[in-house]
């Protein structure tokens, strides 16, 4: 069946592979900076997909090459990591700035994605979800700043690279200098947890370092103010199992005598929060640092949007009560992300489930270590009458001596980072933004979410912010991820500012 849907990507590489390396010399135009990002996009990114994998790596070498980097590509198990280093030409050459982003994105299923697939771009005039129209762009003049742009990583993260490479474009047609020596870092496991960046990191550590590492992902503030983070929450992922008989049974037959391991479960997690959301396990907030004085200001000074985002996502209780997202971004969590048992689709089957299962992912905030949060997760379960299991299921013995089973399996995890709001050349950067946009940015203390922060604070010991720049409701990792073009343009000029500041 033919669509409605006008596809960017052919038009955007064909057009990409033609243009000159002296093209970035001249003054670059809101289509020109669509093109560029839309010909990125469509590279398929999956890190599965080794071949489409290597075509980015490619892309972007040659992207940052023509705009005068020394590129350099480290091979890894995984994906390559490419480090570049341009040096810098205006008043402050000594001072170097490093940026980070990550070219993968996150797996995808194309009949999910409205009209077009993943890799084939399309702009709509609205959000899908408000019935956004496949429009085309004008071939010249404004593009209408609320229009959104769809395709896997067009946020999440090849946006912001894209928007990199046009503020270094816009800033050469004004022969603008760059003010500072820019080193850029960009990997391609990022969605896969980073598994090769922290060997990385210590072995190019000399190419890396900065006077400021920026880490550039994320969703934006929702007031749509720039935005910057000065640390994000680690993160760890477990799997905890509840084990019942060998096998599943008949529920009529041996309901209200032989033990439901769905039951036991939803009980053991239901008791890990209490009725505000707060986690019951002993000490789990024990080694949270408080938030300085300035950190409390930076909160203060930003715009509440929790209302605004509760009806926006349609629920009306939130957790913690009385105190607003911004905040509580700087407590370290446990959620459940997913729970299974037996079968709660189609007609079913009437049975008492053998075993019941539940995914867990714990966060973290600086000073709150991964080792000390899953000890004392251990500790709970075995609090609450639960024998662990060393192997994949419980043995014979253990089942004859021990009335509840589980097993509880640790997956990954690393620490949080977090840098002062007092840093100097970070101030500095917030001040160019700001004069740049005629907006005071939002300094937000740490990142509800998590990025490999803590491999440029504590281990490289580098000082580190991040700055997220694509609109908060980009259904990033999910279908139809979208970048708002508003966003887009936006970061271009941020960018630009923090590349030539005095």
């Amino acid at each position: 069946m033919s669509r409605p849907a006008l596809s960017l990507s052919a038009a955007a590489l064909a057009l990409a592979v033609s243009i000159p390396v002296s093209a970035v010399s001249q003054r670059p135009t809101p289509r020109s900076e669509l093109t560029l990002l839309t010909s990125l996009l469509a590279i398929p990114n999956v890190a599965a997909d080794r071949a489409g994998i290597a075509r980015n790596a490619e892309w972007l070498r040659a992207a940052f090459e023509r705009r005068g980097f020394r590129m350099r590509e480290v091979s890894t198990p995984g994906s390559p990591v490419l480090i570049g280093e341009r040096p810098g030409t205006g008043p402050r050459p000594g001072r170097t700035l490093t940026f980070y982003f990550h070219y993968d994105g996150q797996p995808v299923t194309a009949s999910e994605w409205q009209d077009a697939g993943p890799f084939d771009p399309i702009v709509r005039d609205a959000p899908l979800e408000n019935g956004g129209r496949v429009v085309a762009l004008p071939a010249t003049g404004p593009v209408n700043p609320e229009w959104r742009l769809y395709a896997r990583s067009s946020a999440d993260d090849k946006g912001p690279i894209a928007a990199f490479l046009s503020a270094i474009d816009e800033a050469q047609a004004d022969g603008m200098p760059i003010t500072s020596t820019i080193r850029v870092l960009m990997e391609g496991d990022e969605e896969a947890g980073s598994p090769s960046l922290p060997a990385v990191v210590r072995d190019q550590a000399e190419h890396i370092r900065g006077d400021l590492v920026i880490l550039v992902d994320g969703p934006q503030h929702p007031s749509g103010r720039p935005t910057f983070v000065f640390g994000a929450r680690g993160i760890m992922s477990a799997e905890l199992t509840v084990f019942g008989a060998r096998h599943d049974l008949h529920s009529g037959n041996y309901g209200n005598w032989a033990p439901n391991p769905a039951v036991e479960l939803a009980q053991l997690v239901g008791s890990m929060t209490d009725s505000t959301g707060r986690v019951t396990i002993p000490d789990f907030y024990k080694d949270v640092v408080p938030l300085t004085a300035e950190e409390q200001r930076a909160i203060a000074e930003i715009p509440d949007f929790d209302s605004t985002l509760m009806r926006r996502f349609g629920f009306a209780h939130p957790d913690f009560p009385g105190q607003r997202l911004d905040a509580l971004d700087n407590l370290p969590t446990l959620n459940v992300s997913g729970l299974g048992a037996g079968t709660v689709s189609g007609q079913g089957r009437t049975v008492i489930p053998a075993q019941a299962v539940a995914r867990l992912d714990l966060r973290f905030v600086k000073n709150v270590a991964p080792d000390s949060q899953f000890a004392r997760l251990e500790a709970y379960v075995r609090a609450r009458g639960f024998h662990l299991v060393a192997g994949d299921a419980p043995s014979d013995a253990e089942r004859a001596e021990y009335p509840k089973l589980a097993k509880l399996r640790r997956m990954g995890g690393y620490p949080a980072g977090r840098t002062p709001l007092t840093n100097p050349v970070a101030r500095q950067v917030v001040a160019a933004v700001a004069k740049a946009t005629g907006t005071t940015p939002a300094r937000l203390p740490s990142l509800g979410g998590s990025t490999p922060f803590y491999l440029f604070s504590d281990r490289l010991g580098a000082p580190t912010i991040g700055m997220p720049v694509v609109n908060f409701d980009d259904n990033q990792h999910g279908p139809n991820e979208n970048l708002r073009l508003g966003n887009y343009f936006a970061a271009i000029a941020a960018m630009r500012a923090m590349l030539t500041m005095p």
